[in-house]
C-alpha cells in the first residue's frame, strides 16, 4: 500500500455565514499527514458548519480567510475538485443514492482521479469484511435501506478505498452502537499509519476519542476556537463540560433544535 505524500491542511482566519448570520468567526488550525485533530464544542458552536464550509456546501458564504491543501486554495474549487485534491467528508447523516452501487461510485471517483479503478471490487469486499459490514449489503444502492450503523460502516469503507489525504468526520459516532463505533474509529485510526491519513474529527463526546486517539483537541465555542491542547483536554471536558468556556450570555442562549435524521444531512447549518 502506497502512503500519501506528506501533506498539510491549513485553515487560516476562516469566517463564514449562513443566511446573513455569521457562524464562524476566525478559525485557525493546521492538520498534517498522520495527525488526528478533534474539534469539540456545545450545540450551536459551529462544528458542523466548519465541515460543510470545508467541503463546499451551497448556501454557506465564506467571508474571510483561506483553506489550503499543500498551498492549493480549496475555497475556489467546487466540491468534486476538493475531493480530488484529497479531502473526504464523512457526513453525520450519510445520504442514500438510489440506483448507484458502491462499486460504481468508487470506480468513477478513482477513475476521475487518474487511479486504477479495476481494484475497486476486491478492495471494497476486503474493507467491508475488515470493518464488519455484511458483503450482501454491498449489492444495494449506496446506503439504501441500511441502518445508521451500516451507513457509517459503508462510509468508512469508502474512505479506506479512496485513501484521501484528509478526512473530516462530522460526528462519526452519532447513532452508532459500541461495536460499530469501535470498528469505524479503529479503521480510521489505522489509516493514519497505513496511508498517512490526516483526520479532523468533529464530535460531542469523549467515547469516539477512546478509539480514535487524537494528537490535538480543539474546543470550539460560538464559532471560535477557545482552547487547544492534547488528549487530556478531552478528558477534562468529560469531567467539567464546557462551563469554563461559556459566558452567562452563552448559557442563556437556547440551543438549536435537533437535526432530523431523516432529512437532508446538510439541512441544519447551525449544528
Amino acid at each position: 500500500m502506497t502512503p500519501n505524500r506528506a501533506s498539510e491542511l491549513r485553515i487560516e482566519g476562516l469566517t463564514a455565514e449562513v443566511a446573513g448570520r455569521e457562524i464562524l468567526h476566525g478559525i485557525d488550525l493546521v492538520v498534517r499527514s498522520g495527525e488526528v485533530h478533534a474539534v469539540m464544542g456545545p450545540n450551536g458552536s459551529g462544528k458542523s458548519t466548519l465541515s460543510h464550509v470545508l467541503m463546499g456546501k451551497p448556501g454557506y458564504t465564506v467571508t474571510g480567510g483561506r483553506v489550503t491543501i499543500d498551498g492549493d486554495d480549496l475555497l475556489t474549487l467546487p466540491t468534486w475538485k476538493r475531493a480530488q485534491a484529497g479531502l473526504f467528508l464523512a457526513m453525520q447523516y450519510p445520504v442514500e443514492v438510489p440506483g448507484v452501487s458502491v462499486d460504481d461510485l468508487l470506480s468513477e471517483a478513482l477513475g476521475a482521479a487518474g487511479r486504477d479503478a479495476s481494484v475497486v471490487h476486491a478492495e471494497v469486499a476486503a474493507e467491508a469484511e475488515r470493518i464488519g459490514l455484511a458483503t450482501r449489503l454491498l449489492d444495494r444502492p449506496v446506503n439504501v435501506d441500511l441502518s445508521g450503523g451500516e451507513k457509517k460502516r459503508n462510509e468508512t469503507v469508502q474512505l479506506a478505498v479512496l485513501k484521501p489525504r484528509f478526512a473530516v468526520l462530522d460526528e462519526l459516532d452519532s447513532g452508532l452502537d459500541v461495536d460499530a463505533l469501535r470498528a469505524c474509529a479503529r479503521r480510521v485510526e489505522a489509516a493514519t499509519t497505513e496511508f498517512d491519513l490526516g483526520v479532523l474529527a468533529i464530535t460531542h463526546y469523549h467515547r469516539l476519542l477512546d478509539e480514535l486517539r487524537p494528537d490535538v483537541v480543539h474546543i470550539l465555542v460560538k464559532g471560535r476556537i477557545v482552547a487547544t491542547g492534547g488528549p487530556e483536554l478531552a478528558g477534562q471536558l468529560e469531567e467539567t463540560g464546557y462551563a469554563a468556556w461559556l459566558t452567562d450570555d452563552d448559557a442563556d442562549e437556547p440551543a438549536p433544535a435537533a437535526a432530523d435524521p431523516f432529512a437532508d444531512p446538510f439541512a441544519d447549518p447551525f449544528a
